[in-house]
């Protein structure tokens, strides 16, 4: 999805690093809409699979379906998005920016008039977070997910173990800034989840509203940008 290193300037990788990080705000944004609203995380699946492991120790079947569901949108979401990034017929690149756009639009309105149930709105959102996983998966030559933080802070460690342990010079100054992109990208899903539970209050699903306009307008300024291949 992402152009590789080697096409980008300088200043295109910046724009990579950004767009990562805003996408790892809208990330910890939603995922606290949806542990605040349905006790459930639809985008960090770690904390989902510690869950249902324990629900089925305690036997609470409400949560172990709720678990279940949104682990296996998410997964449908991943599976999707990537297609999309694999397909050579879609000749617009920035089409799952809009497509996560319309699910949280469509969940908005649909929602307004007949509110949907617990378990259909952690697979319908579930579902939008997988897509929009697969919008960043590299920053120049360093793999990263934007939508949950525990690959972020493992490879953070071991580049900051790189950066401490190596020798070479170049080997040092990539580790280094490797760092500073996962920081930079786990200090983003912090700051969306630490703002959520502000507009949520005074959002409440508006707050669908929200992301689908940030997601919208990120897709225009990097459309006019080289970072996602046309």
């Amino acid at each position: 999805m992402i152009a590789d290193k080697s096409l980008l300037s300088s200043r295109e990788i910046k724009l990579q690093e950004r767009l990562a990080i805003f996408l790892a705000f809208i990330a910890g944004y939603t995922d606290a809409i949806g542990l605040i609203k349905w006790k459930t995380y639809v985008s960090f699946m770690s904390g989902n699979t510690t869950q249902l492991g324990a629900s089925f120790f305690s036997q609470k079947s409400e949560t172990i379906i709720t678990s279940i569901t949104v682990i296996i949108s998410f997964v449908l979401g991943i599976y999707l998005g990537t297609c999309l990034s694999l397909w050579r017929k879609c000749k617009v690149k920035t089409i799952p920016f809009y497509l996560v756009s319309v699910i949280f639009i469509l969940y908005f309105m649909i929602n307004f008039y007949h509110p949907i149930s617990i378990i259909s709105s952690v697979a319908i959102i579930g579902f939008a977070m997988g897509i929009m996983n697969t919008i960043v998966t590299m920053v120049g030559n360093l793999k990263m997910n934007t939508d949950f933080v525990t690959g972020t802070l493992n490879s953070l460690a071991k580049n900051a173990a790189i950066f401490t342990m190596s020798k070479d010079e170049n080997e040092k100054n990539e580790s280094k800034a490797n760092v500073i992109h996962l920081l930079l990208l786990w200090i983003g899903f912090v700051t969306g989840a630490f703002v959520s539970p502000f507009l949520v209050s005074l959002l409440d699903n508006w707050n669908y509203i929200l992301i689908s306009i940030l997601l919208v307008t990120c897709s225009w300024i990097i459309s006019k940008s080289k970072i996602i291949k046309n």
